[in-house]
């Protein structure tokens, strides 16, 4: 049909379905990937935010994090520089009002770029609180933010997370912190006590004892990181507890108390002395933005549920991201995100792999996995399991650098497929993407041996190493 040139660009927006063809809720790793995509597809696109874009990730998370960790490395090499020959004062200080100044930059510059790349991409951005509105009978989806109303054809939501709430008596204290309020503490304490033996809980126990803090890290579970491999938790405690971090697990935590000037974790076990507390047992979906439909779109156990096209129980709304409770990392948040777009503009029904996410914690050493824990495994695979170890001591470019901490776990089905690979030390957090690419092409150990070469001296070739140590095969593992 020919284009009616006497319409005015007014009148053919009102015969569409609503102002915008996609409107995206949070603009997170989810929901900045989601909304530009969806305009590289070519539709008209609007994003709300309530705060910068980027999400918990950019501005209280991921980023922030990394780059206190990588303050805490520069220390550690310092400190280490005299057994190299360099002879310097090995004396360290912190000075924190400049280590919460150069966070804010990294922040702002990686904020400042999404911001940049939105704009690229035609896509509108509303700054406020949005929230899905009633649904309307020409089947718009309406969406509040401010006094206004918003329609779009489509709805994809990117609700994020936030700070778990744990019912601790006590935890609204003066001493207590979140692992959002933490990143912009400018006073070192003493002794820092820290609720949680997560992924969270572990880093941020890792960079503040370089800065100089005594750190206590309680946690409920029989070992920290339990969602890990179990070796993983086991090698990592023990690099914890060499810099100086006390960690104390199956401790259940009762109160936090304040008196005389004192705060003390009370747990089941004892207290623990402490000048500050910080909160680190994870984080929960934030389902603000289902407004009205609060009870028309399915949730389970506080999070939105999406299929594997990640849309919602209610036609033309999606979900990804926190909100859904399914991965909750930034890279699969953006997986979700591309995915939503994809099937809400083409009306395609395009499914988000997400079996081979890797997982990495940035504590020193760094440890990744992929895939199937070993325990996971064996569970799943009584017929058959072959396991590939090999030790970071023998790996040349470790040992130069002078991190000999760690190992390469490679888990293999009978038949040599790839399972799960875990790994401590090196570029853990840049190793497992090779293992996770050739996860997802289903490649097999006895491939990689025979066709993958590796550079040397790397990190890389103890992942190498481990996948012949399946077979057998492996040449740098010491024999009896």
């Amino acid at each position: 049909m020919e284009k009616d040139w006497t319409k005015t660009a007014e009148e053919e927006r009102l015969q569409r379905q609503g102002e915008y063809d996609v409107a995206v809720i949070g603009g997170g790793p989810a929901g900045y990937v989601a909304a530009i995509r969806a305009a590289q597809l070519g539709a008209r696109v609007v994003l709300f935010e309530r705060d910068t874009v980027g999400g918990t990730c950019l501005n209280r998370g991921c980023i922030p994090t990394k780059t206190y960790l990588k303050t805490a490395e520069y220390i550690r090499h310092i400190k280490g520089a005299a057994a190299r020959g360099i002879i310097a004062d090995s004396h360290v200080q912190v000075d924190m009002p400049k280590v919460v100044s150069y966070k804010d930059r990294v922040v702002k510059t990686l904020t400042a770029g999404v911001s940049g790349l939105l704009k690229g991409n035609q896509v509108e951005v509303v700054k406020g609180d949005a929230r899905l509105g009633s649904a309307l009978a020409t089947g718009e989806k309406a969406v509040e933010c401010g006094d206004r109303t918003y329609t779009a054809a489509k709805v994809i939501l990117c609700g994020g997370s936030r700070v778990m709430e744990l019912p601790i008596p006590g935890a609204d204290g003066p001493a207590v912190m979140t692992s959002d309020e933490i990143l912009d503490l400018k006073e070192l304490p003493g002794r820092l006590a820290v609720i949680g033996g997560g992924v969270v809980g572990c880093e941020l126990a890792s960079a503040f004892a370089s800065f100089g803090c005594k750190v206590t890290v309680v946690e409920l579970c029989d070992r920290i990181l339990a969602n890990m491999d179990a070796d993983i938790s086991a090698e990592l405690e023990k690099s914890l507890k060499k810099s100086g971090v006390k960690v104390l697990c199956g401790r259940r935590v009762e109160g936090i108390e304040s008196r005389d000037g004192e705060t003390a974790v009370v747990t089941d076990q004892g207290e623990v002395p402490c000048d500050r507390v910080l909160l680190a047992a994870g984080r929960a979906a934030d389902l603000s933005c289902l407004g009205d439909m609060a009870g028309e779109i399915q949730t389970e156990k506080g999070k939105v549920i999406a299929d594997d096209a990640m849309r919602t129980s209610v036609p033309e709304i999606y979900a990804c991201g926190d909100i859904t409770g399914k991965i909750m990392l930034a890279h699969a948040a953006s997986r979700m995100g591309e995915t939503a777009a994809e099937n809400a503009v083409t009306g395609e029904d395009k499914a988000c792999d997400l079996r081979f996410v890797p997982s990495c914690i940035y504590t020193h050493p760094e440890a990744a996995g992929v895939g199937l824990t070993e325990e996971q495994a064996r569970a799943a695979y009584p017929e058959g399991l072959r396991v590939g170890r090999v030790a970071l001591a023998a790996n040349g470019r470790s040992v130069a650098a002078g991190e000999r901490q760690g190992f390469v776990k490679v888990i293999a089905g009978k038949d040599g497929e790839l399972l799960g690979v875990h790994m401590v030390g090196g570029d853990a957090s840049e190793m497992i993407a090779e293992a996770a690419a050739l996860m997802a092409v289903g490649a097999t150990v006895d491939a990689i041996t025979e066709h993958v070469i590796h550079p040397h001296p790397s990190y890389s070739e103890a992942f190498a190493e481990a996948c012949a140590d399946v077979l057998g095969r492996a040449i740098h593992q010491p024999v009896g």
